[in-house]
């Protein structure tokens, strides 16, 4: 073990501001296990921190340079003195270092034991590296919405990262669910039994009666166009964090009841989320895999928005 080979941002900027260095590789302390990373899940998080956005940005803003990701799938490679729920070579995954410390974009990181999961051996490192955040994010916000069976949900970016596993959760818990989607992913939804809408319509929030629960997974004014979809009394939760007191307070004006959320590490949901995929109870749709040295146009494509799906992180074997 001699390389570390991670992608660091020495300024905020466009994509191109990623930048390969050479770091010693960590040790583990007491509780740590040292993992070498066979892939790094890319979120928007990481795109909007690159680009100085956001706290992680502000936090991060005088400790440049900074190593986005935090979607981490690899193999235990060392552990703590203290550390005993892994062994070495055990595959694992989590999400690690949120929402400030990052640092997944590497060959090797070292995590606290408590925020992984065993990966199935079925399941692809690729997956499992897919997982973490957004999974996480579509169960914790179904969750702040206290959806319920027969509830009908309306799910905005249904065929994106998060919205394509809140879908599929939603479906599960027996609700009647809706998701936003470009008519190109529609047949997509319609594989997770979900029913599309169309957003390009005019009228589309009310196009389809009126619904209990609205996932904001948008935000900024097509959050506030879709509160329009909602029956009286109706629940709604949205994730982006920059346009969430907008969206909060224009639902209050409305009479509904508004949350905005911030995803949890949970090891329990996660090691979830990992046993449905290897029991076929969950699928992950990954949009491209990327080489680490190619991980400005994974951002590139992150920033165009209208993924389906999710984009992921090959490391270069150490």
């Amino acid at each position: 073990m001699s390389n570390n080979v991670s992608l660091a941002i020495p300024q905020f900027g466009g994509p191109e501001v990623l930048t390969a260095v050479n770091r010693a590789i960590p040790s583990p302390s007491e509780e740590q296990v040292l993992i070498q990373v066979k892939a790094a899940g890319v979120n928007p998080i990481d795109a909007k921190t690159r680009a100085g956005l956001g706290w992680a940005a502000e936090h991060n803003q005088d400790k440049l340079p900074w190593v986005p990701g935090y979607d981490v799938a690899g193999v235990v490679v060392a552990n703590g003195t203290n550390e005993s729920k892994f062994d070495v070579g055990d595959r694992v995954a989590g999400m690690i270092g949120f929402p400030t410390e990052g640092g997944g974009y590497s060959q090797y990181v070292v995590a606290d034991a408590g925020l992984l999961s065993t990966v199935p051996p079925s399941v692809p490192m690729v997956d499992a590296a897919a997982l973490p955040l957004a999974g996480l994010t579509a169960w914790q916000a179904l969750e702040h919405a206290q959806l319920q069976a027969d509830d009908k949900v309306l799910i905005l970016a249904g065929a994106g990262g998060v919205g394509h596993l809140a879908v599929q959760l939603a479906v599960r818990t027996g609700a009647n669910v809706y998701a936003t989607a470009s008519p190109s992913n529609h047949d997509f939804l319609r594989q997770l039994d979900a029913k599309p809408v169309d957003y390009h319509q005019t009228h589309w929030a009310t196009a389809h009666g009126e619904f209990d629960v609205l996932i904001d997974l948008v935000g900024g004014e097509t959050g506030i166009d879709a509160l329009a979809s909602l029956r009286t009394g109706g629940r709604v939760v949205t994730v982006p964090t920059n346009t969430r007191d907008m969206i909060t307070s224009a639902a209050a004006e409305r009479g509904l009841k508004a949350t905005g959320m911030l995803v949890e590490p949970n090891t329990w949901q996660t090691q979830r989320l990992l046993d449905m995929l290897d029991q076929g109870d969950l699928r992950i749709d990954i949009a491209a895999v990327y080489p680490l040295a190619e991980a400005a146009q994974a951002h590139v494509a992150l920033e165009e928005g209208h993924t389906r799906g999710k984009r992921v992180l090959e490391m270069p074997s150490a």
